[in-house]
């Protein structure tokens, strides 16, 4: 074994480099089973982050559905999800483009069977026994009103328009048909409630003609969420509710709500996409679901009949977009050491089989940090969550006595959570002599309803204050350097970010992708999925304009006195370019060290390799700047003001 040279933490050289992350790595998600058949969406930062339905036949064959110039993507929601659908070959997509369903038959170029115009489609389903489907739709057209959400019923071949079958409500999901056709259930929910605040879930009787007859709601309400409701093989409704305070597996049986089992676990996921899936049918008495404990996901069966879950051994820690059907189990999943892929499980041999890697990167493991999941005290006598990754490089020791500088990440939404997956993005900084803090700041999901309300009323308190107290832990326990702390997050993680860095005088440096600076900004030109999210978050606006002004980095930039660099996509409608744009003039002005990178033709989040390979190299330009080191390896300048 070669000796570790002695250099400097972030100075050490890494093979995990921006090219090789953007050049062999996809997205994956979004699966679906036709038969025998497999299809998934692969997200392309080498094609211009472009979605592609790629179907995998029984004889390993994998095939390209979609090809150049669509792009597999729903805008409904902003943030899409369950963008198409297949029934005995023949796939149905939403086009990002126009935002059009197209058809594709085998063999065939896809064509369009909606009208033009502002019309979004995603959670498509076919309705085998009328020959048709049935879709979430939100239409966009009645720009006087705003968005206007419904279930409509569309014929197979676009011979005619969508037909409205269900609507009243702000918002809709997860339309599912009774295996007989005759019944449709779905998710409902109103502002200002967010689909983990609360949801109903109600059933209709089909009529021939497609339309729904009498209807009831089952279950739900506003302080309760439901979450993927299923019919089981004999005509069950099964889904999940978090009446526990967790989110656990229920059934309306004989006009009654009862609970498989109650465990302290989450069985289900915030609905920020469609298409989400946790759990199937294996048969009608035996369910594969997945579920968290402290931020670790696992597989089990459920024997409906003895009402009995049973563990199934298997490597992945995270596991999502699962699917069962024809003796087998389909699924994302992932490890501390294994990247997303899909993975298919033979539920009577227990054999697993690797379908698709979303990284084709081939790196030895002693550059990997393996993270360890920690808790640590924060206000309130409270516990709080997070991963911790140490540096870690074969190659590189750092001198004597030096500790690491920490950059300690806040996700995004805020209701959602971290995972444990092997991610090149945080692999590329901690080869390079970085630690890492992933936190699961209160607020955050898998840990339960308690546990993700804790940021109710208090978004911008209660995150900073766990992202803080996460890093003080570390300070504390001598693991890393209390003189360069860094905070970054996207989105929502991007307001904890420079609320952390505004309103606490403790990190030395942030990096903002497409965060939010001010509030009021936001609840005024958000889009419709979360105009009033906000109102759980923070108050009532604009009632309680004075919190909203509070919270909101932007008015308080006197206050800000360490280095930030931006980031932002310039046709987000989530966080629009004008939140960073504003924060950037004031540092600016104020003399502030600062970086501001913006990307054409990039939205919510960044999916073009230029964008990602920017991104990566621009913050590590911009650490080295503030905090005076050396870089192992070349990487293009970016400029910076008041450097």
């Amino acid at each position: 074994m070669a000796e570790k040279k002695v250099a400097p933490y972030g100075s050490w050289k890494s093979p995990i480099t921006a090219d090789l992350i953007v050049e062999k790595s996809i997205r994956l998600g979004e699966i679906v089973l036709d038969g025998k058949d497999i299809y998934w969406i692969e997200g392309r930062p080498s094609e211009g982050g472009r979605n592609v339905i790629v179907r995998l036949s029984p004889d390993g064959e994998k095939t390209d559905l979609t090809p150049l110039p669509f792009n597999a993507r729903t805008r409904v929601h902003e943030y899409g999800g369950g963008s198409f659908t297949v029934k005995d070959g023949t796939l149905y997509f939403s086009n990002f483009e126009d935002q059009r369903l197209y058809r594709k038959l085998p063999g065939k170029e896809p064509q369009p069977i909606t009208t033009e115009g502002d019309l979004r489609y995603a959670d498509g389903i076919i309705d085998t026994r009328r020959g048709r489907m049935i879709w979430v739709r939100e239409d966009h057209t009645r720009v006087e009103s705003g968005p206007v959400n419904a279930l409509v019923s569309l014929d197979l071949e676009g011979k005619e328009g969508g037909k409205v079958i269900v609507y009243g409500n702000d918002f809709y999901s997860s339309p599912r048909l009774s295996p007989d056709g005759t019944r449709l259930a779905w998710l409902t929910w109103n502002h200002p409630n967010m689909p983990w605040d609360g949801t109903e879930l109600w059933i209709g009787e089909v009529k021939e003609d497609g339309s729904i007859g009498k209807s009831k709601k089952v279950a739900g309400g506003v302080s309760e969420s439901i979450f993927q409701p299923e019919w089981s093989p004999d005509g069950v409704l099964h889904f999940i509710l978090d009446r526990s305070d967790w989110w656990n597996l229920y059934r309306w049986k004989e006009e009654k709500i009862e609970p498989l089992l109650l465990k302290s676990a989450e069985f289900g996921v915030p609905q920020w996409r469609f298409g989400l899936s946790t759990f199937g049918f294996i048969s009608k008495s035996k369910i594969i679901c997945t579920y968290t404990e402290k931020g670790t996901w696992h597989l089990a069966t459920i024997d409906l009949l003895a009402e009995k879950l049973t563990p199934i051994e298997i490597t992945y820690t995270d596991i999502y977009f699962l699917k069962v059907g024809d003796g087998r189990i389909i699924f994302c999943g992932g490890s501390p050491t294994e990247p997303t892929s899909i993975v298919q499980l033979d539920v009577e041999s227990g054999q697993i089989e690797i379908l698709k890697r979303s990284s084709m990167v081939s790196i030895e493991s002693e550059y990997f940090s393996i993270p360890e999941a920690i808790e640590f005290p924060t206000e309130q006598g409270l516990k709080a969550h997070g991963f911790y990754y140490p540096p870690q490089n074969k190659d590189y020791t750092a001198p004597a006595g030096e500790l690491p500088p920490l950059i300690v990440i806040s996700h995004g939404g805020p209701t959602s959570s971290t995972i444990s997956t092997l991610s090149l993005g945080i692999q590329y900084w901690t080869s390079r002599g970085f630690a890492m803090l992933d936190v699961n700041y209160g607020g955050s999901t898998g840990y339960g309803r308690k546990y993700r309300e804790r940021l109710k009323g208090k978004w911008g308190i209660v995150d900073v204050d766990d992202c803080v107290n996460g890093a003080r832990y570390l300070v504390d326990k001598g693991e890393v350097d209390r003189d360069r702390l860094i905070i970054t997050g996207g989105s929502a993680g991007g307001y904890t970010t420079l609320s952390a860095l505004t309103f606490r005088d403790f990190f030395k440096a942030g990096a903002s992708y497409y965060g939010v600076s001010d509030l009021e900004a936001l609840a005024k030109e958000t889009h419709k999925f979360e105009s009033r999210y906000l109102d759980g978050l923070i108050g009532s606006y604009p009632e309680r304009r004075d919190l909203y002004r509070e919270r909101s980095p932007i008015n308080f930039t006197e206050r800000l006195f360490s280095p930030v660099i931006f980031f932002q996509g310039l046709e987000d409608k989530v966080v629009p370019p004008r939140q960073a744009e504003l924060m950037v003039k004031a540092l600016r002005e104020k003399g502030i060290m600062v970086a501001y990178i913006s990307f054409e033709g990039e939205q919510h989040g960044f999916r073009r390799a230029e964008s990602i390979k920017r991104a990566l190299e621009g913050s590590l330009y911009f650490y080295s700047r503030v905090f005076r080191f050396e870089l192992g390896d070349e990487v293009e300048s970016i400029e910076i003001k008041n450097l």
